[in-house]
Order: C-alpha cells, then sequence, then structure tokens
C-alpha cells in the first residue's frame, strides 16, 4: 500500500470541513462589494465606492495575536483570538485614521481540528462583521514538524482606506496639547510571554478576589479592544485629533513616540486612570518592576488620543468607552515620554 498525505501527517478532508464549518460566518461578512471569497484562489473587493473619495489612501497592517494562542491552546477556548486579531489590526490602521475595508487570515496548526479552526475564524467574522470590515479570504494550514502538538498560530493582514487630507500623522501635536487614555479590556494582544512565565503552575480556571471574581483565563482572553467606535464618535463630535496611539508591544514607553514630533514629550501622570486588576496581580507575583510593566503592557490604557486642550473634557466625554485624562505633551525633555506622579 502506497504512502499518502494523511498519512504524512496532514488531512485534506479535515480542512475541507474546517472551510464548511467556517463558511456562513464569513459569508455573513460579505457585503455587494465582495465579488470572490470562501473557496476562491483569492478575494476580490469592488473598490468602485473609493471612487467617491477625493484623494483616497490605502492603509495595510499585519499582525498577529502571540502567544495569547498558547492561553487559548491551554483552556481549550478558542472564540476569541479571531476577533482579538481582527480587533488589534483594526486599530493599527485606525491610528491614522483610516476605515478598514477587508480581512485576511492566517491559521496554522500541527494537526487541524475543524472545529477549532472553525471556532477561530469565526470569532475573526464576528469581528469584521461588526466593523462593517469584509473577511475577504485567508488560508488554513497544517504543518507537522513545524508547529508542537496542539499548537495553533495566527495572523492576519487587513486593508482600509482614508482621504489623503484626514490622515493622522501626529505633525500638529504641539506642547500644551492634552492627552487622553482610553480603557482597554486587559492584555489585548501583548506581553503574553512574560504573563504566562509569572502565572506558569497557577489554576487558570478558578475565580480570584484579586481579579473580581474572574479567573485568569478569563482575565488573559479577554478580547482586544477595537476603538472604532470611539474614534468615530470623536470626529464626529468636531474634535481635532492631532495623534492617535495604539498601545501594543512596547506599551507606554515605546508606542507614544512613534507619532511625536522631535520637538515634544509626551507626559504622562500615573494615577490617573484604572489599572486593570490582572496589571496588579501580575506585577505582584512576579515582582515586577513598575517601568517594566509599563514598557511591556498597556496597563489598562489601549489607545492614547492627542487633543487640543480647549476640548480634552469633550474628547473625554465623547468616547464610547471609559476615556481618562492622562497627560499632556511638553516642549521636548530627556526622553520622548516622560511619567509623572499625582500631585
Amino acid at each position: 500500500m502506497g504512502s499518502s498525505y494523511k498519512d504524512a501527517g496532514v488531512d485534506i478532508d479535515a480542512g475541507a470541513e474546517a472551510v464548511s464549518l467556517m463558511k456562513a460566518a464569513v459569508n455573513a461578512t460579505h457585503g455587494p462589494a465582495v465579488l470572490a471569497g470562501v473557496g476562491a484562489f483569492g478575494g476580490l473587493f469592488d473598490a468602485s465606492n473609493l471612487q467617491g473619495m477625493k484623494s483616497p489612501v490605502l492603509a495595510a497592517s499585519t499582525d498577529g495575536v502571540g502567544t495569547k494562542t498558547r492561553v487559548a491552546s491551554q483552556l481549550g477556548k478558542y472564540d476569541t483570538i479571531g476577533a482579538c486579531l481582527v480587533n488589534h489590526c483594526i486599530d493599527d490602521i485606525l491610528v491614522q485614521g483610516a476605515r478598514p475595508l477587508f480581512f485576511l487570515d492566517y491559521f496554522a496548526t500541527s494537526k487541524l481540528d475543524p472545529k477549532i479552526a472553525a471556532d477561530v475564524v469565526r470569532g475573526a467574522a464576528e469581528a469584521c462583521k461588526a466593523a462593517g470590515c469584509a473577511l475577504l479570504g485567508g488560508e488554513t494550514a497544517e504543518m507537522p514538524g513545524v508547529y508542537e502538538a496542539g499548537e495553533i498560530d495566527l495572523a492576519g493582514t487587513i486593508i482600509g482606506v482614508v482621504e489623503r487630507d484626514s490622515v493622522i500623522d501626529g505633525s500638529k501635536i504641539a506642547p500644551g496639547d492634552a492627552v487622553i487614555g482610553i480603557a482597554s479590556t486587559g492584555l489585548h494582544t501583548n506581553g503574553y510571554s512574560l504573563a504566562r512565565k509569572i502565572l506558569e503552575g497557577r489554576d487558570f480556571t478558578a475565580p480570584l478576589d484579586e481579579l473580581d471574581g474572574k479567573s485568569i483565563g478569563d482575565a488573559l482572553l479577554a478580547i482586544h479592544r477595537s476603538y472604532l467606535d470611539d474614534v468615530s464618535a470623536l470626529l464626529d463630535a468636531g474634535v481635532e485629533i492631532k495623534g492617535l496611539a495604539h498601545i501594543t508591544g512596547g506599551g507606554l514607553v515605546e508606542n507614544p513616540p512613534r507619532i511625536l514630533p522631535d520637538a515634544v514629550s509626551m507626559e504622562i501622570q500615573l494615577g490617573t486612570w484604572d489599572v486593570l486588576p490582572i496589571f496588579k496581580l501580575l506585577q505582584s507575583l512576579g515582582k515586577v518592576e513598575l517601568m517594566e510593566m509599563l514598557r511591556v503592557f498597556n496597563m489598562g490604557l489601549g489607545m492614547l488620543v492627542v487633543v487640543p486642550e480647549a476640548q480634552a473634557e469633550l474628547a473625554r466625554e465623547t468616547c464610547k468607552h471609559q476615556a481618562w485624562r492622562v497627560g499632556k505633551i511638553v516642549e521636548r525633555a530627556s526622553k520622548p515620554v516622560v511619567f509623572t506622579e499625582v500631585a
């Protein structure tokens, strides 16, 4: 009897079953602009609507959810990480003022379980639908010997669009501007390698008083928040958004400088927002220095918005999620981000 692909560890039938299970969820994100989607060699998106724009600029970003996949595998819960991936990518192009058009996902594992793949993609599809974004296509790969048994990898690419004269690039940020921080839901998709090291061996399912009755697993798998509604509301209210910083890898130390002109620094005042319980738990159990926490995690702030001082309170009140005034822009100090304590 000859060898087969299945003998080598790749089950084509499982791949077909996975596609079948996820097809309805993916199709639910398709509007009239999608001309070819699931099952085609490539997705087709009708860009004729862009003709109504004066000078459309395409924005693109590729990212993953890192070792958050390990937590999902450990708990056997895969219905949140797909949404995390989509929302992370939405926020990455949102900081430049772009709105999402379509998304492509990449799911890979050592041995394909159709239900797991479908759960992940359904989560991505739900996030896409909520954002008015088409899940145009993707790849499901089974690669024994490349990935460890029981582990998965997840990444995606988003394409969005923004009018050229509406691009947000931080160039207008000036001393005196206010910094508004919008609440995160947790770690979002960064810092999981350190978090997993600190929490290794602990029960991820038991409710903890330190987490307000949630389990470690619940806190770690909380869905990465999309800030599309917040930014839309700010623009609709006439708020001048001078800059947006998505707080991802590098935390509150490394991300703000990506939008700051050379002549200014961002002064962030510690104690002005609610640090989520999961971060307090990680810092306590891991005996992590504060500056390391600020450099690795978002600490409860998923997006920073720089606005004129005169619009600071309007901006804070307009955000759809909880928001705080957390700092200001000052003339360039010794570092691009300076942390101060509440007086």
